[in-house]
């Protein structure tokens, strides 16, 4: 028995305020029904996949991009080999509009090789197309993203930045993992993936997998959308998703961005950053800094100098306008050993 995410209709979002608190603050996933659905590709998609690769090429410029092929035997899953060292597709590169050509004339035929072009800026590929089909309910500047292919499965991975994904062709089901259960994911190698993001080994194994069994505590946590051509899903940071494209054509558009930055800075360098300062450290000191990321950090019992005056809260203050500036100087002054 499978859990699913909250829903909320597309006309109960009226403004990118309305997003932040509604969807975005609780840091949990959002099924967003209807929320693109007038938008012209999907109108171009209901009518055919011909139809969308034709509304696509008013705006394609040529440049070329980098396709996942995969035999056709994989079906579409695009993973590791068995020993991990490597993949079992192959990357090409071809300009969108031959690669478009080839996933629709393909599209649903027996035998061929299935194909997989994703994460590409809409700008840079389709200028004017974020024009014509804009989401309301984030403000301006953040770019799309266009992913296209014939039926596939992504591993359950995470991002570093929210992101929205709004589904323009065929069908998708996102199947989610809370960031808490990361320990019973059992991890790929981080620095040798094939798309950026580590995966998880064991939702991608078949549930009797032996050399997962910690995973069997978490499965039934899964949280799973089936989502149509015109709904979106708001995936926050950190949450594992696997997304798997049902139709013999599909494609998507989605958002990343950080809704809550207060600069430049992404948490995700104070990961790495903690694993050359923290991580191999005796396990008593591990535990003691801990309990300062707890305290200064993670705040679990509050802000650390509630019990003083906010003047005097120094660099524990409001980031902005002042402390972000005074504290990245205390940082940069580390990393250079002054």
């Amino acid at each position: 028995m499978s859990l699913s995410p909250r829903e909320i209709a597309a006309q109960d979002l009226t403004d990118p305020g309305a997003f932040l608190r509604e969807v975005a603050e609780p840091c949990r996933p959002v099924v967003i029904r209807g929320l693109v659905a007038s938008w012209p590709i999907v109108l171009a998609a209901e009518r055919s996949p011909v139809h969308l690769r034709e509304y696509l090429s008013r705006f394609d410029k040529g440049a070329p991009a980098e396709v996942f092929v995969g035999e056709p035997h994989i079906a579409g899953k695009y993973y590791y080999n068995d020993d991990l060292r490597g993949f079992n597709f192959s990357r090409v590169r071809m300009s969108f509009s031959g690669a478009i050509e080839k996933i629709v004339s393909t599209a649903g035929e027996v035998g061929q090789h299935s194909m997989y072009m994703g994460s590409l800026p809409a700008d840079r590929y389709l200028p004017g197309f974020s024009t014509e089909n804009a989401l309301s309910i984030l403000k301006s500047g953040i770019e799309p993203r266009i992913w296209l292919g014939h039926a596939s499965y992504v591993s359950a991975h995470y991002d570093t930045m929210d992101n929205v994904a709004c589904v323009v062709a065929g069908t998708r089901r996102f199947t989610l993992y809370a960031p808490e259960t990361i320990d019973r994911l059992y991890i790929g190698p981080i620095d040798h993936t094939m798309a950026g993001q580590p995966v998880s080994l064991a939702a991608s194994a078949p549930p009797d997998d032996d050399r997962f069994p910690r995973f069997r505590e978490v499965r039934d946590q899964a949280l799973v959308a089936e989502l149509r051509a015109g709904d979106a899903i708001y995936v926050p940071k950190l949450w594992w998703h696997q997304v798997e494209a049902t139709s013999s054509f599909n494609a998507l558009v989605n958002y990343w961005w950080d809704p809550f930055s207060a600069g430049p800075d992404v948490p995700a360098a104070a990961l790495l950053l903690s694993l050359i300062t923290i991580a191999e450290r005796p396990a008593a000191e591990r535990q003691a800094w801990k309990a300062f990321f707890d305290h200064f950090v993670f705040r679990t019992h509050g802000h650390p100098l509630a019990h003083l005056p906010a003047s005097q809260h120094g660099v524990l203050g409001p980031l902005q306008p002042d402390n972000y500036q005074k504290i990245s100087a205390l940082v940069m002054q580390m990393l250079r050993g002054l």
